[in-house]
């Protein structure tokens, strides 16, 4: 039977939807799905990230944009290709730089059996002189050696080790580095820092296995944690998903997908799934929805079995002599130092700076001297919250607001009249995994710095990685580099302002928040902002290093060591 015209229309229409249809789907699958093959984690990084539509300040080189380029972090570059424009955020040799630093050795074939990943239990290392005679400042050499489960030394590196020398009695320890050979073996120098005994501990955070399980996730999945919107308007109420990029799980099949909200000073942008009856500007609350990763049996186990392990050893001591007068750094604590491995040392839980002549502030009234007249906004996640609650718990004359606003993502502001002092914390903006908090509340770190005056008073301090875990590189470069063009303009028109950057902690252990992800964030956020003069806080050291248990969150006393720091380069005389 022939359709009347009007039914022909109607079902050419619906056609033509489908294809339209077909068509994004399949386009946003090949522009935002980032493909892992031939063993490589292999990343796409869109010129999207890289850029945005405003004018750059050039701190050293022109800026110039990519076009696309295909990267292989976690092995090298395997394609580079750039092209100029005007409003790049990034150089050439600058975002080369940061993907060769950040080049990591994957398994060179597929694991069919975790009898085949790095077993630490089987590894073994020996110290290379430990009978000689020892003095401070000298060092020591370790070798060591990685097995598979069936004792079979690895042929190829790319375990994630952590290393440190310590005395337990003294509570002393430093952070040691440890060099991958690729064939199997490590080696890791440690420096001397202390007379008396000490002991060498090395762990295996995460296997190479375990690691491409990781890099591989990060790249492919950016929803594996998901957020939720709340929209409300005219007593009507609705939630949808949201997150940091238009990707296919969150679009979907859905052609009315999504509700963008792009940031008009830093360029950010947020999706959210459009709402069935409400508009877009009806977002009030944002909070985290929850993890979503899926996982095959063998990558789950590859990340939890043998992992944070220590590494068997025979207990063997290295005895340090003193030899007079060790020399500390004498250097003036400021913006602009280079931080040396390792960065200081434990001895009876305080730290000993290697970077700058750092100070102890062990009583409120000297912390009250130092923040005198100072204004600082604080912006991060909870690990520098923390700075804060230890500041107004030691001094009693610094007495926080009651603002009423979210007791996890602020903002919170704290006063002391006495010394004229005030500190405003704010978490750093989404994606931040928090409850249900105003969505107005929520600013860019670049936004807040660009509103800034500055000046000899004011202390900008921010750390951001711990929310970032879970997504593509390419997009923390892309945040890290606005923050960067908003610190450089700060300190061109005010180049009194004191900026500090903590950097990332160590303890998580998981594909939400690895301790291997967040070294690869922390090692790109040092690349990036190299060069400006600004005070870096090497907390991923000081919570490597330290007996305490591995945690996200350290306890009271590494707190402590890093606010003492941080005051260091705030009061250096």
């Amino acid at each position: 039977m022939v359709g009347v015209p009007g039914e022909n229309c109607a079902k050419l229409r619906m056609g033509r939807l489908r294809l339209q249809i077909l068509v994004m789907v399949v386009t946003i699958t090949i522009l935002f799905l980032s493909v892992c093959r031939d063993n490589h984690c292999q990343l796409n990084i869109f010129s999207h990230y890289l850029k945005v539509n405003h004018t750059t300040f050039t701190t050293h080189t022109p800026y110039i944009t990519t076009q696309t380029p295909h990267v292989d972090i976690c092995n090298g570059i395997t394609n580079r290709t750039f092209t100029p424009t005007n409003d790049s955020l990034i150089s050439k040799e600058e975002w080369e730089s940061l993907v060769t630093k950040l080049q990591w050795s994957l398994p060179p074939v597929d694991l069919l059996s975790t009898d085949e990943a790095t077993n630490p239990t089987k590894c073994s290392f020996s110290v290379v002189n430990p009978n000689s005679n020892h003095t401070v400042e000298g060092f020591i050499d370790v070798t060591l050696i990685a097995r598979d489960t069936k004792n079979r030394i690895k042929t190829y590196g790319g375990d994630f080790f952590q290393a440190k020398l310590f005395n337990a009695e003294l509570k002393a320890s430093t952070y040691g580095a440890v060099t991958d050979h690729f064939n199997g073996t490590y080696t890791a120098r440690l420096v001397l820092l202390w007379p008396g005994p000490a002991k060498v501990s090395i762990r295996l955070v995460h296997s190479s296995e375990a690691v491409q399980v990781l890099c591989r996730h990060r790249e492919q999945d950016p929803d594996k944690v998901y957020f939720l919107g709340y929209f409300e308007e005219g007593g009507k109420k609705e939630i949808t998903m949201c997150n940091a990029q238009r990707s296919p799980r969150l679009v979907g099949n859905d052609l009315q997908c999504c509700c963008e909200y792009r940031e008009p000073v830093t360029g950010e942008s947020w999706f959210c799934r459009r709402p069935s009856s409400l508009p877009c500007h009806a977002l009030t609350y944002h909070s985290m929805g929850g993890y979503q990763a899926v996982l095959s049996k063998l990558e789950t186990t590859l990340l939890k079995r043998f992992a944070n392990i220590i590494v068997p050893y025979d207990n063997s001591v290295v005895h340090v002599q003193q030899q007079g007068n060790e020399s500390r750094p004498n250097t003036k604590c400021r913006p602009g130092l280079h931080t040396p491995v390792p960065s200081g040392f434990y001895l009876k839980d305080r730290w000993t700076s290697m970077v700058c002549d750092s100070k102890s502030f062990p009583s409120a009234k000297l912390i009250s001297g130092c923040l005198k007249d100072k204004q600082i906004l604080m912006m991060g996640d909870s690990t520098l919250r923390q700075w804060l609650e230890y500041l107004e718990k030691t001094v009693p004359t610094l007495k926080r607001l009651n603002l009423h606003t979210s007791s996890k993502s602020g903002p919170f502001e704290a006063v002391d009249t006495q010394s004229n002092t005030r500190i405003i914390w704010r978490a750093h903006g989404i994606p931040i995994r928090t409850s249900k908090t105003p969505w107005a509340d929520l600013h860019y770190i670049a936004r807040e710095v660009e509103g800034l005056a500055g000046g000899a008073h004011s202390v900008v301090v921010f750390t951001i990685w711990a929310h970032f875990t879970t997504y593509p590189l390419a997009m923390y470069a892309h945040r890290l580099v606005v923050i960067r063009r908003a610190v450089a303009s700060l300190l061109r028109r005010s180049p009194t302002t004191l900026v500090v950057i903590k950097s990332a902690n160590t303890g998580y252990k998981d594909v939400y928040g690895s301790d291997w992800l967040s070294w690869q964030l922390d090692m790109a956020l040092r690349e990036i902002f190299r060069g400006l003069p600004v005070v870096l806080i090497d907390v991923w050291q000081m919570t490597s290093c330290h007996y305490s248990p591995d945690n996200i969150h350290p306890p009271p006393v590494v707190i402590q060591n890093e606010v003492d720091l941080f005051l260091s380069f705030v009061c250096p005389q």
